[in-house]
């Protein structure tokens, strides 16, 4: 151990007298615990809820998507098929169809995103065969009778919505809902829209509000012949092994399909989201140093008193020979003492405040749709911390440190 250090540990354990500067050592090494805490802590529950978004968002909707370049229907999806289940990391891919239209129930009505499925396929790529809480995807594909009430109905093929969208309309299990689609057919006073009766044979819950209340699903047969699209679809939907190997995949797809198609991978279809939510996570973390800065200004004041304080006996180390760097690297040691002990200490706290926050902090289930705050703890983000800790605490240094290592010993020996 050098002597520097043990000078340094020796400053910041101030005698009977200097009380002061024993409490400002323990204010400084508090604000950085603290500091550095509060940000592990915020850190984690934004990477958290990020992660929370990116798996509800996922489970919907898939990786990457294939669509024509002129937003036209793809009439030969199926060497499309072909040629991106060879590629490298995809896992699965199947075909769908895509359109806007009103679902009527009794007085209520509500316009959603009617996509068109493969149920036999569709569970490989996403997820909203998991996300049911009612009934069977496989059912999409069946015909039912007509009410016993009204057997002059024809039958009926299946539809799965959302949970919140059966909550606006009213509807249950093996009720009738009505779509209608504003592209009918040119009658003799003008458009007329095409209107087809389905029986809700599932009900999902993708934990997301805007999905389970402005999506349905059909078959895909069902959604050919209602859209009039003949063997046609409006895209082709890819799952790969790693979501983040998404945009390479997304480019060799491109690539292997000559061009003809436009292949978008979630980050791009979902960038303003993301990059919400990275931007916020930036300004946490500005705000939050804000209290490392606090304490970086107590070690300022506290290196300042000792430096006072100690005068005398600077002036004694410089005339046995001590270098002004060798001065200057004491205070500095005092100033990464307590911003390593704040971090060290801070570390661990910043995970004690995760888990009870994970453990002990529960959300009321009529208003959100997950009941604990999701928590994510990065190392990068730990690092992260404890590097900014350490880097302010250390800045703090260099101004008490100059003003000791100048220090002429005749000038404070003086009166002595």
């Amino acid at each position: 151990m050098t002597y520097q250090l043990l000078i340094a540990l020796r400053y910041l354990r101030a005698k009977r007298r200097q009380r002061t500067i024993s409490l400002n050592t323990l204010i400084s090494i508090a604000g950085v615990t603290l500091g550095v805490a509060a940000l592990i802590a915020t850190l984690a529950v934004m990477s958290g809820f990020e992660d929370n978004l990116r798996e509800k968002i996922l489970g919907t909707n898939a990786h990457v998507v294939i669509v024509d370049r002129a937003q036209r229907p793809m009439e030969h999806y199926d060497e499309a098929l072909k040629t991106v289940a060879r590629l490298p990391h995809v896992v699965a891919a199947t075909p769908f169809i895509y359109n806007q239209v009103l679902l009527t129930a009794d007085a209520n009505v509500h316009g959603v995103i009617l996509r068109g499925i493969d149920p036999a396929t569709e569970g490989t790529v996403t997820d909203v065969e998991r996300n049911l809480i009612d009934g069977r995807l496989a059912d999409l594909s069946n015909t039912f009778p007509p009410p016993v009430d009204k057997p002059e109905l024809s039958p009926r093929s299946g539809i799965v919505i959302g949970k919140e969208l059966a909550l606006r309309l009213g509807v249950f299990m093996g009720d009738t809902i009505n779509v209608v689609s504003p592209r009918g057919t040119m009658g003799p006073f003008g458009m007329v829209p095409k209107l087809r009766p389905y029986q809700v044979v599932g009900v999902f819950d993708s934990g997301m509000y805007d999905y389970d209340s402005s999506i349905a699903y059909i078959s895909l047969a069902q959604a050919q012949d209602f859209f009039q699209m003949g063997n046609a679809v409006t895209g082709v939907e890819i799952k790969v092994d790693e979501i983040f190997r998404a945009e390479a995949v997304a480019s060799a797809a491109e690539a292997a399909l000559g061009g003809a198609y436009w292949v978008r991978d979630w980050k791009e279809m979902n960038r303003n989201l993301f990059s919400a939510l990275k931007l916020e996570k930036i300004i946490m973390f500005i705000i939050l140093v804000l209290i490392i800065l606090v304490a970086a200004f107590n070690i300022i004041g506290t290196l300042t008193m000792i430096v006072i304080e100690k005068s005398r006996e600077i002036a004694i180390l410089k005339a046995m020979g001590a270098t002004r760097r060798a001065v200057m690297g004491i205070f500095m040691l005092d100033g990464l003492i307590i911003g390593g002990v704040g971090v060290f200490i801070g570390i661990p706290l910043g995970y004690l405040v995760c888990w009870g926050i994970e453990t002990f902090y529960t959300l009321p289930a009529d208003v959100y749709y997950i009941s604990h705050i999701p928590i994510r703890i990065n190392l990068f983000d730990v690092v992260l911390v404890a590097g900014s800790a350490l880097l302010i605490t250390f800045l703090a240094t260099v101004y008490p440190s100059w003003q000791a290592g100048r220090l002429a010993p005749v000038e404070a020996l003086r009166y002595e």
